[in-house]
């Protein structure tokens, strides 16, 4: 066996692939030629196709896997608000208000809905002292946020007993007892006891102090003061909003859809290929072009786990392809101060390969017996290693290539 350089070659003549490398990636059909070789690696270039070559040098530079993709600046997707008791609506903010912890988001008979900050909304009537769950946690929070003593919630893994409320007709005042279904007056029946409840993780208990707590709140805010919260009477948003949209009118029912919500801060979305998305992590910085032809640096901060398909009507070259959602905030908002919505272009870079040896991808020749090489003006063959493709160019490495070398590449 002969070698030259890192290629080997048995002795004789050896067939050799010559071909230019797609950009994405490693392809040889742009151009293909086969050249022949003798014993001391000579090309015969009689039995070789017609290729046009030029010299190239090798150059060592950064190189990043960038893409840039159509975005939207915004306030991110849209929320819709239903009410969630009966009643007429008698107040509704203005489009673009913004709606923080303890204000109105709109009054139903005249009664304020507030805001709070939260996961779970209320989903029963918290009257019974004692009551034990996520939505008392809603509540616990927010009036500790907003300032009000709520005493000391019991912790995890502790046993309560919520108390009996009272229904109407109980009492003295009751009328007489219905009888049940064997003719036995209710009155004469036992009671059932309460049964014991533990507190678990995520948990809140109603207790004395959170109950006061609530009343206190309640008379600030200008609410019935009566200590109970019912399903509707407030609005569980995950943090303040900015009013997107209003669809009710006044003095429509209570309990239907009312408005439509958002962050109050401003973002980019970008409709991104699933498999462009495996590339992208949380945290990755992006450079944001705006309309103005400024720039400002963004930080994703959510990549969508939902594939949807693009609207066929936006009459773009994506419509109707799957995409994921890409969420990216703004490191300078004061760049967007003037602009609620607007078309962007967002660059991301997968991946950055800083100081290495690169060349054209026209330079790299595909061997027959797998790998590659570059060829050098004398007509002599050096095997090297690929890395990353980037812009026309690709990282290489072998033996004798540095920074200044000279290669042949196709013009």
């Amino acid at each position: 066996m002969n070698t030259s350089n890192g290629v080997t070659r048995p002795p004789g003549r050896r067939r050799v692939v010559v071909g230019a490398v797609a950009a994405a990636v490693v392809v040889a059909s742009a151009w293909t030629v086969t050249a022949w070789q003798d014993g001391d690696g000579k090309q015969d270039t009689a039995s070789a196709g017609t290729v046009r070559t030029a010299t190239a040098v090798v150059t060592r530079s950064d190189l990043s896997n960038a893409q840039t993709l159509d975005g939207t600046l915004g306030y991110g997707r849209a929320t819709t608000v239903k009410g969630g008791r009966a009643g007429l609506i008698t107040w509704l903010p203005a489009t673009g208000a913004t709606v923080r912890r303890g204000e109105p988001l709109y009054r139903v008979d005249n009664v304020p809905v507030p805001v709070f900050y939260g996961e779970t909304p209320l989903y029963r009537t918290l009257e019974a002292r004692d009551t034990t769950g996520p939505d008392v946690k809603t509540v616990a929070d927010n009036l500790k946020a907003l300032g009000y003593d709520i005493g000391v919630q019991p912790s995890v893994d502790t046993w309560v007993t919520p108390q009996a409320v009272a229904t109407p007709g109980s009492g003295a005042a009751s009328s007489t007892p219905e009888p049940d279904a064997t003719g036995t007056p209710s009155s004469a029946l036992p009671s059932a006891s309460p049964t014991p409840v533990q507190v678990k993780r995520g948990d809140g208990v109603l207790t004395a102090s959170l109950i006061a707590a609530v009343k206190r709140w309640q008379t600030a805010v200008g609410m019935p003061v009566t200590g109970v919260l019912g399903v509707g009477d407030l609005a569980v948003l995950p943090g303040a909003v900015r009013v997107d949209g209003v669809q009710a009118q006044l003095a429509d029912a209570a309990d239907g859809t009312l408005m439509t919500v958002t962050s109050t801060v401003k973002s980019v979305t970008v409709a991104v290929d699933p498999d462009a998305a495996g590339s992208m992590r949380r945290g990755d910085t992006v450079t944001v072009s705006l309309p103005d032809d400024s720039t400002v640096k963004g930080t994703i901060t959510a990549i969508g786990t939902t594939v949807r398909t693009s609207d066929a009507s936006s009459g773009d070259d994506t419509a109707g392809q799957p995409r994921l959602t890409v969420g990216i905030s703004l490191r300078d908002t004061g760049a967007v101060r003037g602009l609620n919505s607007a078309p962007v272009r967002v660059s991301f870079a997968s991946e950055t390969r800083k100081g290495v040896l690169t060349v054209p991808i026209g330079a790299l020749l595909a061997l027959q017996e797998g790998g590659y090489a570059v060829q050098l003006p004398g007509g002599r063959l050096v095997a090297v290693k690929t890395g990353m493709f980037s812009k026309g160019l690709v990282e290489i490495s072998g033996d004798g290539i540095d920074a200044g070398t000279k290669v042949v590449t196709t013009s």
